[in-house]
């Protein structure tokens, strides 16, 4: 069995491995190819922490497996990011674990590859002014692979504690962009791209506070009752999701399916798209939503890249298991 410490993954897997493996899993998944199990995620009633599994199989990779983790919202005050996760791979073909390969990076870079592939199929070809809406631990993957998806001029960002918008700041700097502290009314305003990276269980961002023409990447909701925009934006818009089971359970559809405004059947999946089965955006005044959930196949995919790099540069362990 290959074990791929967390130490190790910084120097291992790129966002660029990270896009390829995600955008090729969402295809597939949309193929009918590969499938994702039912999600297993709670409070568990202790240090306010989510915890769960995801997991799925790959039958043209053969990629199968899990991830195990959650969200444990103080861990700062011990030195951990608050995700934490590991993936399991098993040999489809015997059930024997194969890998087992730490998660925590590899998760916001899978979940920030998402939310870019959304931005290369669904924003306008002519999107100028980035709009991001949470500065967290995942909102500066977010933001670096967004900027290699569209040449943004400007990029505009609200958080409910402002002074944590400097990690944004600095990443918009180093690409030599300005950046801009705003409240949402004018976020809305001014961005043509918008991602919302937060752990919210109240809409942030309302349907009144978007112009035409929108692509929106909501990251965030991927729990019963988490909740990133107002269920009329996401009624309002043309939505896309990684998978439409999660989405209308766990993810931003979870609240306009229990209004009466939006059903599984309005749902696309982003792999429809990617396939050429779908056309994505319609029109440049068409709003356009992608509800990213956060799927186990994305963790196996990044994971099983991670597998092949570490044996290929002699840094896995092998273990006798």
């Amino acid at each position: 069995m290959i074990i791929v410490p967390e130490r190790e993954i910084a120097d291992l897997v790129s966002a660029a491995d990270c896009f390829v493996a995600i955008e090729r899993v969402f295809a597939s998944m949309a193929s009918k190819s590969a499938y994702n199990f039912p999600v297993v995620r709670e409070a568990i009633g202790h240090a306010d922490a989510l915890y769960g599994f995801k997991s799925g199989f790959d039958r043209e990779s053969l990629a199968l497996g899990l991830k195990s983790g959650g969200f444990w919202p103080r861990n700062g005050e011990r030195g951990l990011t608050n995700h934490q996760s590991t993936v399991f791979l098993f040999d489809a073909d015997s059930g024997r674990c194969r890998a087992v390969v730490g998660g925590n990076l590899l998760t916001a870079l899978r979940t920030a590859a998402a939310s870019a592939i959304s931005i290369k199929y669904l924003a306008r070809s002519d999107a100028k002014i980035l709009g991001m809406i949470g500065a967290g631990h995942q909102s500066t993957f977010q933001l670096k692979a967004a900027l290699d998806q569209r040449a943004f001029e400007k990029v505009v960002g609200w958080n409910i504690d402002p002074g944590a918008l400097g990690r944004l700041a600095a990443v918009a700097a180093e690409r030599g962009i300005p950046f801009e502290a705003v409240d949402l009314d004018r976020l809305g305003a001014e961005a043509d791209v918008i991602i919302t990276i937060t752990s919210s269980f109240a809409p942030i961002l309302k349907a009144s506070q978007v112009r035409p023409g929108t692509h929106l990447a909501c990251m965030g909701t991927d729990t019963r009752g988490k909740q990133e925009v107002e269920t009329e934006l996401v009624a309002a818009a043309t939505v896309f999701t990684d998978e439409i089971a999660q989405s209308v359970e766990i993810g931003e559809a979870q609240h306009a399916r229990a209004a009466g405004l939006l059903s599984a059947s309005d749902i696309t999946e982003i792999g429809s798209v990617i396939n050429g089965s779908h056309p994505g955006r319609r029109t440049a005044d068409e709003v356009t939503l992608f509800d990213g959930t956060g799927v186990g196949l994305q963790d196996l995919a990044v994971a099983s890249v991670a597998v092949e790099l570490a044996v290929s540069k002699g840094v896995a362990i092998d273990v006798n298991f």
